[in-house]
């Protein structure tokens, strides 16, 4: 489990393609510190399994399924990627439950500059996503946390802070571009004790809803 509050940003040294998947290594400051091999790291929101880790890289498979789920595949060497250590039990929870698990692809449609180092990002989502986005609920973009700013159709918007974008790869991103989404999952979660419960799950979940299912 990961809280979408980045450590660093790695570089990818190399892909090497094979017959099914392929492998791919990262260049880390820090994210390798204390690591070992089989340990769980997001990359860009992805949760991958180290392998062949060094003082500052670490090797990882990724799947024919990771490739056409995820926005990985689009890889090249010199490309940047979010990096973000699994949770510990003693660390704090800055950000919201990140699984790691894709739910699928957005796509960047504006990138506005709001001055002193804010910037306003827009990314178009699949109606499957879209479903479970609410106002200032949260959304994992390439592994970030963010708080859902606006909502409109098949749009929504976040708030990207001057830290956030200088130090994920945000700062990397360019109008068409795809990107990692993953939901809420407690948003699935309520979706399905309403469904149990004969509850109709209509878009935007109502406060008298949430009262009966006891939160």
């Amino acid at each position: 489990m990961f809280t979408g509050i980045i450590e660093e940003v790695g570089v990818v040294e190399r892909i090497v393609p094979r017959a099914t998947g392929s492998e791919i290594r990262i260049r880390a400051a820090n994210v390798t510190e204390g690591a070992r091999e089989g340990d769980s790291i997001s990359v860009s929101g992805v949760c991958l399994t180290a392998r062949r880790l060094e003082a500052h890289a670490f090797s990882a498979d990724l799947s024919p399924e990771t490739l056409a789920r995820t926005a990985l595949g689009q890889l090249r060497p010199g490309s940047l990627v979010n990096l973000e250590r699994a949770l510990l039990p003693t660390s704090r929870m800055g950000g919201h439950i990140v699984q790691g698990h894709v739910d699928d692809l957005g796509v960047i449609r504006e990138m506005k500059e709001l001055g002193d180092g804010n910037w306003w990002l827009t990314i178009e989502v699949p109606a499957e996503v879209e479903r479970y986005c609410v106002f200032k609920g949260s959304i994992c973009i390439d592994g970030v946390s963010l708080t859902i700013a606006q909502l409109e159709a098949n749009r929504l918007s976040v708030a990207v802070i001057p830290h956030t974008w200088a130090n994920t790869t945000m700062r990397d991103y360019r109008q068409g571009g795809k990107v990692n989404l993953e939901i809420d999952i407690v948003a699935k979660y309520v979706e399905k004790m309403l469904a149990s419960r004969d509850i109709p799950a209509k878009p935007g979940l109502t406060e008298a809803q949430l009262r009966e299912l006891g939160y």
